[in-house]
């Protein structure tokens, strides 16, 4: 400590101070210049160890850096930002980062590459040095369940990336180097797009949608599938036509027809066409519409919502929990409608909603107008064009002695493309697997001829059954007329 009378004068600790500020400046300064010249002149992993060096040696008092929080979720929605920047930085890991991770889905063809929470990757755009930081927390989150009327807790991660860098480059970075990363994780991902399939219940779990289907295996009117790949290839090209009229960039679709006539694999083609992933929603499992707007907002753009049997699903207006009777406590219709075509569809872009059905005529009209219901896509039972595709599928060949008597009686019986596939599987051999085909199709003629038979035998009955009373009283009082006549004999 200074006594009295050897404390400094102002003059003199103004002076020193002056001089501290100055030098740290001009430290700053060849901080900077030195980076600068690093970027240019020395190699991306000799900068990586010197910076770290430099960094532990003079911390972080007189960083001039600024920082970037990328989260991976925005609210309800997906960061798309944190995605693209998770994908671009698979690509630029450099041997210095010493812990990854490294998974495998049982049918993914890579493996998947990422950092380890707390690992950092350095990049250069334009002579600017740039640091990327992985950050990862657990969050405790209480849940409510109305049916059971209890409380539950569970545990989730928090994930975000960091953006570090010289504070002066912030136009720069955020105008120009994150749309680079954006484009070039979208080009990256369609490279090695695989198409996932989500599970939408009570949680959301996704596999890789590895199904063979695609336009040129479906056994469908030719015609038809014209007429569907047209309209969506015109939805893909139109995202600036439904901005300009003010309307949500979605199609609805709705598939229906008896069961085995192709309508899974109708969607699984339009995912391997499109590139989209699926989401398959069990509407089953939802206990009210704020459950469904979780779930509709937490879907990707570039996906495939789809309820299937949406008819026999569940009683939309009369499902109800835990006695509430407010909209959002309940699983309603007016609710669904509202996430399809309401003011829900603007979370998102470059959405399909597909509805199935066994029985069009047992859905509400409601669901059913242009809008909501774009086009409506019958699956009808196995033409003989359907016939020639699955032939071609499964034994390879275009024509054979068969083909005509196997399409004449594909005309007159109602097969679905599941049972004439079924017939094709039992043999590799042309020969046996059409000669089966013939005599299954010859059976459910039958089946069909003594079906119609009995039918008609019941309308007969019933006809009789609904001969009016005169007639009834008629025949009676002939008959009684005949016994008086025999009894007086």
């Amino acid at each position: 400590m200074f006594s009295f009378t050897s404390m400094p004068s102002t003059t003199s600790v103004l002076s020193t101070y002056t001089s501290f500020a100055a030098s740290a400046m001009l430290l700053r300064t060849v901080i900077s210049e030195v980076q600068t010249m690093t970027t240019q002149l020395i190699p991306q992993q000799l900068q990586e160890k010197l910076f770290s060096k430099l960094g532990g040696l003079f911390g972080n008092n007189f960083s001039s850096q600024i920082t970037l929080i990328i989260d991976e979720h925005n609210g309800l929605s997906i960061n798309e930002i944190y995605q693209a920047s998770d994908i671009y930085l698979s690509t630029i890991i450099t041997p210095s980062v010493k812990h990854l991770k490294v998974s495998k889905a049982p049918r993914e063809k890579n493996l998947a590459i990422t950092i380890d929470k707390g690992e950092k990757i350095f990049d250069v755009f334009e002579g600017i040095r740039l640091i990327w930081e992985f950050i990862s927390t657990e969050k405790q989150k209480s849940h409510f369940d109305y049916e059971t009327s209890l409380h539950s807790t569970e545990t989730s991660e928090q994930r975000s990336i960091h953006l570090s860098f010289h504070k002066k480059y912030k136009e720069i970075v955020l105008s120009t180097y994150l749309p680079y990363v954006v484009d070039r994780s979208k080009a990256i991902k369609e490279e090695n797009k695989v198409v996932k399939l989500y599970s939408l219940g009570n949680y959301c779990q996704d596999v890789n949608l590895d199904h063979p289907s695609t336009f040129d295996t479906l056994a469908m009117d030719p015609k038809l599938k014209k007429e569907l790949m047209d309209d969506l290839d015109r939805f893909l090209k139109r995202r600036e036509f439904y901005r300009r009229v003010g309307k949500a960039w979605k199609r609805g679709y709705l598939l229906y027809g008896p069961p085995g006539t192709g309508k899974s694999s109708l969607i699984a083609a339009m995912a391997n066409y499109l590139k989209f992933d699926i989401y398959d929603l069990e509407l089953s499992n939802l206990h009210s519409n704020a459950d469904l707007r979780w779930l509709i907002a937490s879907t990707a753009n570039r996906s495939i919502l789809v309820i299937e049997d949406i008819d026999c699903t569940i009683q939309l207006q009369d499902r109800q929990y835990g006695g509430y009777n407010q909209g959002d406590n309940q699983l309603t219709l007016s609710g669904l409608l509202n996430f399809i075509d309401g003011l829900w569809t603007s979370c998102g872009d470059e959405r399909i909603i597909v509805f199935t059905t066994n029985h069009k005529d047992r859905l509400d009209p409601a669901l059913l107008r242009p809008g909501r219901m774009d086009m409506h896509i019958h699956m009808s039972y196995c033409t003989p064009s359907g016939f020639k595709i699955l032939a071609s599928n499964y034994l390879r060949i275009e024509s054979h002695c068969l083909f005509t008597e196997i399409e004449g009686l594909i005309k007159e019986v109602e097969a679905t493309p599941a049972e004439v596939a079924e017939e094709l599987m039992k043999s590799e051999d042309p020969d046996i697997a059409l000669a089966g085909l013939v005599a299954f199709l010859q059976q459910k003629k039958k089946q069909m001829k003594c079906s119609e038979k009995s039918k008609s035998e019941v309308e007969k009955v019933n006809e009789q059954s609904k001969q009016s009373p005169g007639k009834k009283k008629a025949k009676e009082s002939k008959r009684k007329k005949a016994r008086s006549g025999k009894s007086r004999r």
